[in-house]
This record gives structure tokens, C-alpha cells and sequence, in this order.
């Protein structure tokens, strides 16, 4: 019986200390990153509506921009769609979206049904871009000010309480909706 009791207790005690940092964690769906306060990672990228067209990082610079990584078999990115689309109607900022490791096809039905909230969709089909911002999800949204400097990254769907508190703060008084 004791064999098992001391084990039981190690078990135990670990298992608390796991709740209570869990519990205690400040905000679990913003993932630090190793690019916060450098450079976004340069892109150029193809565009979903057409091929031959090119987005590129460069395209971008000067003015402060959003990121949002998606893709049509995302189940959290139809929960933040329509967020998205209240969040393009204000006009604060662009909002680029990386349409990541998708068929095209898919994505461009995927948008003419739920709407269109991006400025522009790049695709990254291989999802090396993706992979420079550090991403491993969909969907994950970043803030990158007019020099080029990555301020932000949130993890998961996108909220309007989120977009106020942690995007919207971060563009100048001035660009304000």
C-alpha cells in the first residue's frame, strides 16, 4: 500500500503545481514570439485573385498593417470571419491575408460566400512565409507598424475586445477610426 502512496502524492503535488500555473497564465492566446520588436519577415508572394501578380513585404512599408494567416480548413478562422469583416469595415488599417497551405479554388468560394475582409489574400502554398513569422496555426494575427517592426501577435480567433485592446492601440491617434 505505501509502495503506491509516495508515488500517488508526486502525482498529486505535479498535477497542482500544472493547474495553477494554467490558471494563473496571463493570457493564453498571446504567443510570444521571437519577432516581436524586429523586422517582419520579407514575402512576395503570388495573390489569390491572380497568379501573376506578386504582394510583396516591401509593398507595405510606410504605414502600419495586418497580418492574418488562414485557411479554409481552419475551423477558428470561420469563428473570427466575420469579425474580420466588421474589423475591415472600420478601415483603421490593411489587412493582408496569407491563405496558408490551401487550395485556391476553395479559398476564393470561401470568400465570395462569407465576404471578403482582406485587402489583399497572398498565398502561401508551401507555407515558408508562414513559417518566417513563426507561425504553427490558423489562425494567428500580427500588427506590424510603419517601420516595418512586428508589435503583435495573437493566436487564435480574432475578438473585437482583442482588436480594441491590443491592435487598435497600437496604430497612431491620428489613423483612429
Amino acid at each position: 500500500m505505501t509502495r503506491f502512496l509516495i508515488p500517488g502524492l508526486i502525482f498529486l503535488l505535479l498535477a497542482g503545481v500544472l493547474y495553477v500555473g494554467v490558471v494563473q497564465s496571463p493570457n493564453k492566446s498571446t504567443m510570444q514570439s521571437a519577432l516581436l520588436g524586429k523586422p517582419a519577415p520579407a514575402f512576395d508572394l503570388p495573390t489569390l485573385d491572380d497568379p501573376a501578380t506578386r504582394i510583396t513585404s516591401a509593398q507595405l512599408a510606410g504605414r502600419p498593417w495586418v497580418l492574418n494567416v488562414w485557411g479554409t480548413w481552419c475551423v477558428e478562422c470561420r469563428v473570427e470571419h466575420e469579425v474580420l469583416m466588421e474589423i475591415a469595415g472600420q478601415r483603421a488599417v490593411p489587412i493582408v491575408g496569407f491563405d496558408w497551405k490551401d487550395d485556391d479554388d476553395a479559398a476564393k468560394e470561401w470568400l465570395r460566400q462569407l465576404g471578403n475582409p482582406y485587402d489583399v489574400v497572398a498565398v502561401d502554398k508551401d507555407g515558408r512565409a508562414s513559417i518566417e513569422f513563426g507561425v504553427y496555426g490558423a489562425p494567428e494575427t500580427f500588427f506590424i507598424d510603419a517601420h516595418g517592426i512586428v508589435q503583435y501577435r495573437h493566436v487564435g480567433a480574432m475578438t473585437l475586445d482583442i482588436w480594441r485592446r491590443e491592435f487598435l492601440s497600437r496604430l497612431p491617434k491620428q489613423a483612429l477610426p
